[in-house]
């Protein structure tokens, strides 16, 4: 499997400074696992409603596959030594690398954090790619097409199941703030229309980590000249469960 049926099948894809030919001539098996498991990743729209403290169904079902597969979290300590004196030690802590004798991949996966965290990640990778220690830097998050058609997604789960109040959210878990019930009740709108735009806008709002946050920081050449491998998640990785 390659990049290109991940574009195929709804994917946003972009690499930086030659990663996709580094990919496909010195890892190409482990090129082949992330595009196995990023295949395999699905959520339905009632696990983007429920989903509450920690990492959410999808990230955790491609963290699943990617450690079956050998991309293990791995923490990597860069020294600075002087006349057999160290002067200073830096820790990467990565979520998944994969490695072979040709070098190695460091992936993170961006799923709904604050977007100053790509700053960090590509820092991250720019520094190790500097001090020898990965060849390429990739980045999953939410995808271009998710991420617009995340309130469509929410305000069809409410419609299909005829929730037009308050009370019909208390059996999924969901519990507006006093807040988000103000703002609602304000709206001039249907209530799943109103309660989709409020529950969208403040959980996967425009400062949280998705593909549009991504190319801006690539167009500010955040990250070079490290070789970058960026994925975008597509709607399409959203199912609808049945009432």
């Amino acid at each position: 499997m390659t990049l290109a049926d991940l574009q195929a099948a709804g994917f946003d894809i972009s690499t930086r400074n030659h990663a996709q030919a580094i990919l496909m001539r010195d890892f190409p098996e482990a090129l082949d696992e992330l595009c196995e498991a990023l295949t395999a990743i699905s959520a339905t729209d009632i696990e983007l409603i429920q989903g509450g403290g920690g990492e959410s169904p999808p990230t955790q079902r491609l963290r699943r596959k990617l450690s079956e597969a050998g991309w293990g979290k791995r923490t990597i300590v860069v020294r600075k030594i002087v006349d057999d004196i160290e002067t200073a030690a830096m820790t990467h802590e990565i979520d998944h690398v994969r490695t072979s004798d040709l070098g190695s991949i460091a992936l993170e996966i961006e799923w709904n954090n604050k977007d100053p965290f790509f700053d960090r990640d590509l820092e991250n990778f720019q520094r190790l790619h500097h001090d020898g220690a990965i060849s390429v830097g990739v980045i999953v998050t939410r995808g271009r097409s998710l991420h617009n058609e995340l309130q469509q997604i929410v305000q069809e789960f409410a419609m299909r199941r005829d929730i037009d109040s308050f009370a019909g959210l208390e059996p999924f878990g969901v519990a507006p703030t006093t807040r988000q019930r103000r703002m609602i009740e304000q709206a001039e709108a249907p209530f799943a229309e109103a309660w989709a735009k409020v529950f969208v806008g403040d959980k996967f709002g425009q400062a949280t980590t998705h593909w549009t946050k991504l190319e801006q920081r690539l167009q500010r050449g955040v990250g070079n000249p490290c070789p970058l491998l960026l994925i975008g998640i597509p709607a399409t990785s959203i199912k609808q469960e049945t009432p």
